[in-house]
């Protein structure tokens, strides 16, 4: 056995264990990442003004969403209210910052496209290529709050009986998975990143 083959094999059967190891990681990402619509709210900057404002935009949005996503059933039901409802959403917004002395304007839209991995509370998105409602205040350049709105977490809350009904057992521990001390979430990212570059660039 020459030199080269003696390279090749552990280096050939180590990319075999780490691709049948990352792969069903991979698959249950992408699962998850067409399974759940998220809601974005982008501050107009990062100052401590802006902030609090988007937080009361937040507030004003998720209420009405409650009402309005609370018999929301499939995720496409969500995709299709949101988009009938923009202007809801839009006025609600604006509405919330004429209230706070704020003459910022507001963008509301639906948009499909790559996030990367983000904790909200006790879970984990994986990166990936999502479905989002995206309210963007003034410049939109500050941080955003998030959360998802289907299966509705972020809403009214669902309970276990429900998320089993939007989302497998695999997509659970998934989520419920510590992001911090799983390196599957930056090979998800990295290979998230690739194929969106690929697909939207």
């Amino acid at each position: 056995m020459n030199k080269s083959i003696k390279i090749f094999v552990p280096l050939f059967l180590v990319f075999a264990f780490l691709f049948s190891y990352i792969t069903p990681f991979i698959n249950t990402s992408e699962q998850i990442s067409e399974e759940v619509f998220r809601l974005h709210i982008l501050a107009n900057s990062d100052s401590r003004e802006d902030q609090e404002l988007k937080l009361k935009v937040r507030d004003d949005i998720l209420a009405a969403g409650e009402k309005l996503f609370k018999t929301s059933s499939s995720l496409d039901e969500t995709i299709e209210l949101c988009k009938k409802n923009l202007d809801f959403f839009q006025n609600t917004a604006e509405n919330c910052l004429k209230e706070n002395g704020s003459a910022y304007g507001v963008k509301v839209y639906v948009d499909k496209e790559y996030f990367n991995t983000r904790e909200y509370e006790e879970f984990t998105l994986p990166s990936g290529i999502y479905n989002a409602l995206k309210i963007e205040i003034g410049q939109g350049k500050g941080h955003n709050w998030w959360c998802v709105m289907f299966p509705a977490i972020c809403l009214s809350g669902v309970t276990d009986d429900e998320l089993n009904n939007y989302l497998s057992e695999d997509e659970q521990k998934l989520i419920y998975s510590d992001s911090k001390y799983e390196i599957r979430f930056k090979i998800v990212e990295l290979y998230e990143k690739v194929k969106s570059k690929l697909l939207y660039e």
